[in-house]
C-alpha cells in the first residue's frame, strides 16, 4: 500500500507514477465525499515570502475545511528576515508553532534547504524559477478530469518557458504520461536545457517552436503561462517580449484547433489571455483554480497520515 505520511512534497519529481495516480483518486474522492474535522488539532504555517493569492489561500481554505488551524505571513516585510534573520533559523523556530509548514519562496532551492532542517514535513508552494509540484497536481486533476485520461496527449506549453516554474513540473509529471510537448516561446525564453535533458532521459518526445500556428493542430492541451516580469533583471529585456503572445476568441476562431482542445492558466493572468476567452469551451482555467481545493486538502491530509 502506497503511503505519504510524512513525506516532504518538494519536487514532482520525487514521485513515482503510481503515487501520482494515488494522489489524483483520492482528490476525487475528496471532492466527491469531503473529510471534515480529520486535521482538528493540527497547525499548517503558510510561510509565503512571495505574494500569492491562489496558492495561499487554497491551502488555507483547505486546512480549515479539514478542521485545522492556519498561522504564518503574506509578506516579507513582515519578517524576521529583514532583521536579518536566515531563513534556516526561521524555520527551525516556527518548526515548533505547527504540524507541517507551506513555503513560498523567492529563492531556488529554498523548500529543500527547509526540508532539511526541520522534523516535520515541508510543501513546497513554489521556489523561484524552479518547481511548483503542487501546482502540477492540480493541473493533472484538472486535465484528467477534463480529458477523461492523462496518456498519450499532446500539450503545448506557451510563454514563459524559461522561468515558468509551473511548466517546469507539469513538464516533468507529464513525462511519466507518454505526452507529445511542444515547448512555445521566444528564444529568450525557451525553457532551459536541464529540463529538456531530463526529458530525453526519459525518452520523451518534444518540440522548441516559436509560433503557436505551427503546432495549434496538434494540441490536446494547450498551458499557457504570463510573461513574469518579477524574474526578469533587467526591464529591458523584459519589456522585448511582453505581450508577445495574446490569446482571445477571435485568435482562436482563426487558429485551426481541435474542437476538444482544452486552455490552462495556473493564473494570474495579464495580457496574455483576453476575458473573450472565458466563455468559450476550451476555456477550462478556473475550473483549473477552484480543484485546488480537492487537491490540496488531499496532500494535507495524507503527508500528515490523516487518509490513505
Amino acid at each position: 500500500m502506497i503511503s505519504l505520511k510524512s513525506k516532504d512534497i518538494i519536487s514532482i519529481l520525487d514521485f513515482t507514477k503510481e503515487e501520482i495516480l494515488y494522489i489524483l483518486d483520492l482528490s476525487k474522492r475528496m471532492e466527491k465525499e469531503g473529510s471534515s474535522d480529520i486535521l482538528k488539532g493540527k497547525v499548517l504555517a503558510n510561510l509565503f515570502f512571495e505574494p500569492s493569492t491562489r496558492t495561499r489561500l487554497s491551502f488555507e481554505t483547505a486546512m480549515k475545511r479539514l478542521g485545522g488551524e492556519v498561522v504564518g505571513f503574506d509578506e516579507l516585510g513582515k519578517t524576521s528576515t529583514v532583521k536579518g534573520e536566515s531563513l534556516r533559523d526561521s524555520v527551525k523556530i516556527i518548526e515548533g508553532y505547527c504540524d507541517i509548514i507551506v513555503l513560498r519562496h523567492f529563492l531556488e532551492g529554498a523548500s529543500r534547504l527547509t526540508a532539511d532542517s526541520v522534523n516535520i514535513p515541508v510543501i513546497n508552494a513554489g521556489d523561484g524559477a524552479s518547481q511548483h509540484p503542487t501546482q502540477t497536481f492540480v493541473d493533472l486533476y484538472t486535465i484528467k478530469k477534463v480529458k477523461g485520461k492523462l496518456e498519450n496527449l499532446s500539450i503545448g506549453f506557451l510563454g514563459d518557458l524559461k522561468y515558468g516554474r509551473t511548466a517546469h513540473s507539469l513538464a516533468y509529471a507529464m513525462a511519466n504520461f507518454n505526452a507529445e510537448m511542444y515547448f512555445i516561446s521566444p528564444p529568450s525564453l525557451r525553457i532551459p536545457k536541464d529540463y529538456l535533458e531530463e526529458l530525453e532521459s526519459r525518452n520523451v518526445s518534444y518540440h522548441e517552436v516559436e509560433s503557436i500556428n505551427e503546432v495549434s493542430s496538434k494540441l490536446d492541451i494547450l498551458y499557457c503561462t504570463r510573461i513574469q516580469k518579477e524574474r526578469f533583471a533587467d526591464p529591458v529585456e523584459y519589456e522585448k517580449v511582453r505581450g508577445i503572445y495574446k490569446l482571445s476568441k477571435s485568435v482562436m476562431d482563426e487558429l485551426n484547433v481541435k474542437d476538444d482542445l482544452k486552455i490552462l492558466h495556473p493564473l494570474p493572468r495579464v495580457d496574455e489571455m483576453d476575458e473573450s476567452l472565458d466563455a468559450t469551451s476550451y476555456a477550462v482555467y478556473f475550473q483549473q483554480a477552484h480543484s485546488g481545493i480537492p487537491v490540496r486538502e488531499t496532500l494535507l491530509a495524507t503527508v500528515l497520515g490523516a487518509i490513505q
